[in-house]
């Protein structure tokens, strides 16, 4: 019987694990499966905190249901009847810019109603079919794509504020085709974005005519899906169906190569040998693992930094906040100088994250701009937290409820160079043939892209198996 260890228990390590066992069972091919956690719970960053009636995400909230890759993935586990889809608020997204909120357009005609941008802003954004050409072999950064083609205030009000809530990330480090490789796509085929967008507008036209759902373009496709329990009830599932196979409070320290089988040194679990082993750990615990094997590796990994972040969950009596709350949340427009990236306002877009009578809102802060928030004591975030809620919603009521989580390494950042160093990655991992790498470090940061990751590195795995 084939040995095979997956290193992490995140959603990419479980469902790496879950994915394999299923494909090797299809395929005949015997296969142990153990799966190294060492942390005493798994799921990683998904969490989801259940206290007094309020349902608090440490990362995550959900995922969006416009790719197949987690809904394929909640259908194989038998719990497709379980998910819990946002409302309509959950389309409704606003940017805080020049003291007040905006909601973001959902049209042309919201679009040139707008305040967001001033006409100036607007009229630069209309040229962008007219910008230069994207610098030849340039990894470009996603400020430097923005300046050039939709100018300095879109940067500012749109796509920094985008960055942040997606990356907790600096526009002026992120890579364009490693962040975002649509966009970069688009203007490789089409020329522009609007020349892109006009050819898709008649695609959207024909999915419309056909009786096909279309997002709205105010946000990204799709519905944000959780399930009533939480996110956390995914990883839970997968943790309950792989039995056995999940050794939690067993960390990997060290993995080497011995006559063409790998040995894999735990903290708690002694040393032990596969034939195949699939990290699906942070790029920073992975660099560790392997510097003992192939120290070229481990420093390509070392270089993929990590931005720090806080989430604060604060429940509200509802009578005591005037803002109507209609909406998915806001995100801060850099220039504002807030403390916070932005606020979601997670029992609007599912309503049972707090009692009756109460509302939730969870914001974040830190992140790679403001780095130093992650030091900070609690009274002193949560102090922010609060200047920043009352300037923007007007809230001077204290909240009855503060949770506050706290992530040292919380999101990969795929700065300039990015998709080099993973094709180095690529190369290296060529020599080592049964050591495969997953997880939200090389490819994706959502959910969607973490199961999309463990499956191309279950086809990978299965080619070797049969192999």
């Amino acid at each position: 019987m084939k040995q095979a260890i997956i290193i992490g228990g995140g959603i990419s390590g479980l469902s790496t694990a879950w994915l394999l066992g299923r494909q090797a069972q299809e395929s005949g091919i015997p296969l142990q499966i153990t799966l190294l956690e060492k942390e005493t719970q798994v799921g990683g960053k998904i969490r989801s905190v259940r206290e007094n009636g309020f349902t608090c995400e440490w990362g995550p909230n959900g995922f969006l249901d416009n790719k197949p890759q987690t809904l394929e993935l909640c259908r194989a586990l038998g719990i497709e009847d379980r998910l819990h889809r946002s409302n309509d608020n959950a389309r409704k997204r606003f940017i805080y810019s020049e003291g007040r909120l905006h909601r973001l357009p959902e049209n042309g005609t919201s679009f040139l109603k707008s305040k967001l941008l001033s006409w100036p802003g607007k009229l630069r954004l209309a040229a962008e079919p007219f910008a230069a050409a994207a610098p030849a072999g340039l990894d470009e950064t996603l400020a430097d794509f923005a300046r050039r083609r939709l100018g300095q205030e879109a940067l500012d009000k749109l796509i920094g504020p985008m960055v942040s809530g997606i990356f907790a990330g600096n526009p002026e480090t992120m890579s364009l085709k490693s962040c975002f490789p649509r966009i970069a796509e688009l203007e490789r085929e089409y020329g522009g974005l609007f020349k892109a967008m006009l050819r898709l507008a008649k695609k959207k036209r024909r999915e419309q005519a056909q009786g096909k759902v279309v997002a709205s373009a105010a946000g990204p496709g799709g519905t944000l899906t959780s399930f009533r329990e939480g996110i956390q009830f995914l990883t839970d599932t997968l943790r309950d169906q792989l039995g056995e196979s999940v050794r939690a409070g067993c960390g990997a320290l060290a993995v080497t190569c011995e006559a063409g089988r790998y040995r894999v040194e735990t903290d708690g679990c002694g040393s032990l040998t596969a034939d195949l082993v699939i990290l699906a750990a942070p790029a920073y615990a992975a660099a560790g693992m392997l510097a003992p094997l192939d120290p070229a590796m481990a420093d390509l990994l070392e270089q993929i930094p990590y931005a720090s972040l806080s989430v604060i969950c604060c429940g509200y009596e509802r009578e005591r906040i005037s803002h109507p709350l209609d909406g998915f949340g806001y995100l801060n427009a850099r220039k504002e100088g807030r403390s916070t990236l932005g606020t979601l306002w997670d029992s609007s877009m599912f309503e049972n994250r707090a009692p009756d009578g109460k509302v939730l809102l969870r914001s974040m802060a830190g992140g790679a701009c403001l780095p130093g928030l992650i030091t900070i004591p609690d009274g002193l975030l949560l102090s922010r937290v609060e200047d920043d809620l009352r300037l923007i919603m007007g809230i001077e009521a204290a909240p009855s409820f503060v949770r506050i989580f706290r992530h040292g390494q919380a999101i990969p950042q795929y700065i300039a160079g990015h998709g080099e160093r993973l094709d180095r990655l690529a190369g290296l991992a060529a020599g080592h043939p049964g050591l495969l790498l997953t997880g939200n470090a090389f490819r994706g940061v959502g959910l969607n892209d973490c199961v999309a990751s463990s499956q191309r590195a279950v086809d990978q795995a299965m080619a070797f198996l049969q192999r």
